[in-house]
């Protein structure tokens, strides 16, 4: 499962925003991002991985969360 920690999700607007960040080879995190919208078959869910790495794995939620919030917003 990509995004087991669903507290961390977010409505914003239409659409869900959720956080989530995996540990790397070389120990740090990478951050990534699920935003969905629509219902049913008409829902869409776009996922981005970003290329900066965090030292823990809070810092790289954080980071991803606020990143969704600007991709939800725009």
């Amino acid at each position: 499962m990509m995004f087991p920690h669903q507290e961390l999700a977010r409505q914003i607007g239409s659409a869900l925003v959720s956080p989530s960040a995996r540990i790397t080879e070389t120990g740090d995190y990478a951050p990534s991002v699920s935003i969905r919208r629509g219902r049913g078959s008409a829902t869409l869910d776009k996922v981005y991985r970003f290329t900066r790495r965090f030292a823990s794995h809070r810092s790289a939620i954080d980071y991803a969360l606020h990143q969704g919030q600007l991709l939800a917003t725009a």
